[in-house]
């Protein structure tokens, strides 16, 4: 079995990202929608919207439940929010969400964000993994404990999925002990990426990026202050929003790994290397972004 490759300048030289044209408008830029959040977390959802936004998309779409939709609206101007009917939980209604119509009119879909009930998240990618048959997708969180009963679908997906388990996440999607896991990462992305037919990002101190054909790459320029709350939110958006512009399934979860991880080091450069808050990555993405292109 092939080591894993090194995520490096040489290697996002070689694989740039698609350009607008400076005469696009913000449809052609690419439209995100962003699919999750619950009462208990309700700001979780902004993190990735304005990552997407970040990240070169022209327009985006945050689907929550009703009772933060407005609040939200007001924090970020930039997008429209779809309020939707909430279970007595304060998670997500699948059974009274109807979003096939708004999928359609995007680029990507990005589903989990945030939520935090597997169960309102499995209903919802199985209702929407038919939608999204020939859109990009990015699953987070909830939604990736949701996709064990889903995997077949996965598999026949004419463009693969990105998935962005931490170790307990994947450890669960495996049916492994996460300790188990710990011992032999590269091989637990590998067969994740192949059992799901799917492109995974299996996060940590160092990154690992494997593609269903059995590519594998590795990535090491985080830090510590990475490991917060909210900041997996954060990768998400980017992955969405490159998935958005044009990129390949492949190419936007390296780009995301990469421009997540400068941001992190940014900030423990301005702030300090424990501390900084996940919406502090936010604003070093473009910088990050231009340093590359």
């Amino acid at each position: 079995m092939a080591e894993a490759r090194t995520l490096d300048g040489a290697w996002l030289r070689q694989h740039p990202l698609p350009q607008p044209h400076e005469e696009s408008d913000k449809n052609a830029r690419g439209r995100v929608l962003v699919v999750g959040g619950c009462t208990m977390v309700p700001g979780g959802v902004r993190l990735t919207a304005e990552a997407a936004l970040r990240a070169g998309a022209g327009k985006v779409r945050i689907a929550t439940v009703e009772s933060t939709a407005i609040m939200i609206g007001i924090v970020m101007p930039e997008v429209a929010v779809l309020p939707l009917a909430p279970d007595p939980k304060g998670e997500i209604d699948a059974t009274r969400t109807s979003l096939e119509l708004e999928v359609d009119k995007s680029d990507c879909l990005v589903l989990g964000p945030a939520m935090s009930c597997a169960e309102q998240a499995s209903a919802l990618v199985g209702r929407l993994m038919q939608a999204v048959d020939e859109t990009p997708l990015v699953l987070d969180a909830a939604a990736l404990m949701a996709i064990c009963d889903h995997a077949g679908r996965l598999r026949e997906r004419r463009l693969p999925a990105v998935l962005t388990p931490h170790i307990g996440e994947i450890a669960a999607l495996l049916g492994d002990d996460a300790d188990a896991i710990e011992q032999d990462r590269a091989a637990a992305v590998r067969r994740c990426a192949e059992r799901f037919g799917s492109v995974v990002v299996l996060k940590g101190a160092v990154s690992l990026v494997a593609a269903p054909t059995g590519e594998l790459f590795s990535y090491s320029g985080g830090n510590v202050g990475l490991a917060t709350g909210g900041s997996g939110d954060v990768m998400a958006g980017i992955a969405a929003a490159l998935l958005a512009r044009g990129a390949a399934p492949l190419q936007a979860a390296l780009w995301s790994v990469w421009l997540h991880g400068e941001a992190g080091r940014r900030c423990a450069e301005a702030i300090g290397p424990l501390g900084y808050l996940a919406s502090e990555l936010l604003g070093f993405i473009p910088r990050v972004m231009e340093r590359a292109a």
